[in-house]
């Protein structure tokens, strides 16, 4: 149905049917992560209950369980982009449990990132309002993700991801609206979802409140939704999209960063570091993205493609503010 898909650029680079393969579903590796994801947060939960008066202990449950949130994040995108079942209403049932119980609405996301992949740094990208205009200087960023671990910008995520209202874009001074501008089926999906995920979380309140674990639940699962998952939603941003100049192809406006099993664990679980290969086959499942970008890498596909060191990344977000000549080049590849 037209308004539904995702634009794909596939640019014929690669042959069909390598593609093909590549963009099959597959029930069990699809599960599987999330099964785990929801199987660490438990333990956590569990260890931080029966330690409950151990500060460094409930300090550290509190960081697992956020960055296992964040992972169960990742799997709502990928349901957004309807990667994680064959079967449509089994992959938006279960994208929308793992968005729901964050408070987030998948279907509203679903909206929202399309114009994104569709609109890369131009005009129409919610997401420049985020990662665009890096680097800034060290103390900049710096004070950015203190805030966000702070809590004192969660009302913006939400905003975005359950409002359906993107920050303001200062290059075109803009405030988009994507609900605005999309299909009735996608609008009205959106604006149910968000009224199941407010429901849901009344009714978690309630319950807890009634049951005496009240302070638990705000510990072990709000603090961290809007604290930790927070801080690595923003570095994982600005990593895959901050301090680019060349805007013109998702192979220089986005960047595929090489880390270590720690940090994909930490900052970029389900493989959603292979940035470049996800833009530009918004398609291919996340358990496929390794090999997508070997294939990519095979063909040549990535000689002037960003992709580097997670280290390295850090350097370049991290950095001073870009010259004046340097920002010009940035305006003007972002004009083209």
């Amino acid at each position: 149905m037209k308004g539904e898909e995702f634009k794909d650029d596939f640019r014929k680079a690669l042959p069909k049917e390598l593609v093909q393969r590549l963009t099959r579903r597959s029930t069990w590796r699809a599960t599987l992560p999330i099964l785990e994801d929801f199987a660490v947060i438990a333990l956590a939960a569990a260890v931080a209950l029966a330690y409950w008066f151990s500060l460094p202990i409930t300090v550290l449950c509190v960081l697992i369980i956020g960055v296992k949130q964040h992972a169960l994040f990742v799997v709502a995108h990928d349901s957004a982009h309807y990667l994680l079942y064959e079967n449509r209403r089994l992959n938006d049932l279960v994208g929308r449990a793992c968005a729901t119980v964050q408070g987030l609405s998948m279907c509203t996301y679903r909206v929202i990132h399309r114009m994104h992949h569709n609109n890369l740094y131009g005009a129409l990208d919610p997401d420049t309002a985020l990662h665009g205009g890096y680097p800034r200087g060290k103390a900049y960023l710096v004070k950015k993700l203190l805030k966000d671990l702070s809590g004192f910008t969660a009302w913006k995520t939400y905003a975005y991801f359950l409002g359906g209202a993107p920050g303001l874009n200062t290059q075109t001074n803009i405030a988009l609206r994507p609900l605005d501008d999309t299909s009735d089926k996608l609008r009205r999906e959106a604006r149910n979802d968000r009224t199941v995920v407010i429901a849901f979380h009344v009714a978690a309140l309630a319950l807890f409140a009634w049951s005496g674990y009240l302070l638990q639940y705000l510990v072990l699962w709000v603090l961290p939704l809007v604290t930790v998952v927070q801080a690595i939603l923003r570095l994982r941003a600005i990593a895959e999209h901050g301090a680019t100049t060349d805007f013109s192809s998702p192979l220089t406006a986005a960047r595929t960063n090489v880390a270590s099993a720690w940090l994909e664990w930490l900052i970029f679980p389900h493989h959603v570091n292979y940035h470049i290969e996800h833009h530009l086959y918004a398609s291919v499942p996340q358990y496929n993205l390794p090999a997508l970008h070997d294939a990519m890498v095979k063909h040549g596909l990535l000689e002037s493609a960003e992709v580097v060191p997670f280290r390295a990344t850090l350097a370049k977000i991290f950095a001073e503010r870009a010259t004046a000549a340097g920002a010009g080049t940035a305006r003007t590849a972002r004009a083209a």
